[in-house]
């Protein structure tokens, strides 16, 4: 496989670190490598690359005080590997704010707009910058991309994005945008050219959230203005009572950025079980009758069945639910407490496939299938990075 056009992809989340390095074969994308940093910012941290047949190719134990430092590493080792200097570079950048909804090539006024539009994501916009410029500062002359999570819901109709608040608010850009929109185009792509006209798709992972897809088009989502909205996730919140932080505001002596601290970081399933946010440990600790951890796994499943019902009916019926993302695709708990609690709609799951994680995991009898697909967001950025360096 030749590395000439290659493509490098980088990838930052919350706790992680994921880049891929991509060249063209035919009219698709093939993995040269591809790999992970994580945790970032904690004492002891792993990375791990893989080639293109998904054979690791090297693991090492080293600590990622930061992204920057965790696309270092992970440049120096694909080197060492006999990865191509890319012809170009993808970022995906969870929040542009209101005036970037679109995939583009990166400018200044791009970075610009970028730095203006931090007060709509501060966890997120400046450490994707602080990634970027040290990408440019490795790649001098390469010309980069951005591909924002964003962009995919800028279908949602004004009735699905719209919040119930004074439009002199609204005016200043305080909307539902979405999240995980790279997710979800990649399960779009993988269900082309058939895709089903009614779709619900639930991204869960340390992050989660749910879609209603259209004929493949966002039409709601259950994150909104943040990424910290809708269903309780690893350590958010997800939507909660705007009068609860009030009540800390004015009780609780927080103020705004431990009032964020408390949203981001220590609610969700680590805040329900008081112990950790990982699923695994969390179904394993509710099936020894650990109380937290049952509650936490009991919200989590409970929310997504609720936010699924909703869907259906958003969607007018439900032709296909898809289960993506580390915990949609890894907990077969999770996926049998969710559809265990949709028999209304008719769906039953086949146990054998679901412990297998099988891609299609609802019984024979089912009214409607239950797939597990994997998202994979890296190759949704290669495809991206090569169509807008074609122009």
């Amino acid at each position: 496989m030749s590395d000439a056009g290659a493509v490098l992809v980088i990838n930052s989340g919350s706790s992680s670190l994921k880049f891929g390095l991509y060249v063209e074969q035919g009219r698709q994308e093939a993995v040269r490598f591809k790999g992970s940093a994580k945790p970032i910012g904690a004492e002891h941290g792993q990375l791990v690359v893989k080639d293109g047949t998904g054979k690791q190719v090297r693991a090492v134990d080293v600590r990622h005080p930061s992204q920057e430092d965790a696309f270092r590493e992970a440049v120096r080792h694909l080197e060492e590997l006999g990865g191509a200097r890319p012809q170009a570079i993808g970022h995906r950048v969870v929040h542009g704010g209101p005036h970037l909804r679109e995939h583009q090539a990166l400018t200044p006024e791009v970075m610009k707009a970028l730095e203006d539009a931090t007060h709509f994501a501060p966890l997120h916009i400046p450490p994707a910058l602080r990634l970027i410029r040290a990408t440019q500062q490795r790649y001098p002359g390469v010309p980069q991309f951005v591909c924002f999570d964003t962009a995919f819901h800028v279908t949602l109709p004004a009735v699905a994005s719209t919040l119930p608040l004074p439009r002199a608010v609204r005016d200043q850009g305080v909307q539902r945008y979405g999240f995980h929109g790279l997710s979800y185009e990649s399960i779009v792509a993988r269900l082309e050219p058939t895709v089903p006209a009614r779709t619900v798709v639930a991204h869960l992972g340390n992050g989660a959230s749910l879609a209603a897809l259209e004929h493949g088009r966002s039409v709601d989502t259950s994150m909104g203005f943040t990424p910290t909205g809708g269903i309780p996730m690893g350590t958010r919140t997800g939507d909660l009572d705007p009068g609860v932080l009030l009540y800390l505001l004015r009780t609780g002596g927080l103020d705004a950025d431990a009032l964020e601290a408390l949203v981001n970081h220590d609610a969700g399933l680590r805040g329900l079980s008081e112990a950790t946010s990982d699923m695994q440990a969390l179904t394993r600790d509710a099936a020894a009758g650990h109380a937290g951890a049952a509650l936490a796994v009991d919200v989590f499943t409970r929310s997504i069945t609720k936010t699924v019902g909703a869907y259906a009916a958003v969607l007018g019926g439900l032709d296909l639910l898809v289960f993506t993302g580390g915990i949609g695709e890894n907990s077969a708990p999770v996926r049998q407490r969710v559809c265990g609690m949709l028999g209304h709609l008719g769906i039953t799951l086949d146990a054998r496939r679901n412990e297998a994680n099988a891609e299609l995991i609802s019984s024979d009898a089912s009214a409607h299938p239950v797939r597990v697909l994997p998202s994979d967001e890296e190759a949704q950025l290669a495809r991206h990075t090569r169509r807008l360096l074609r122009g």
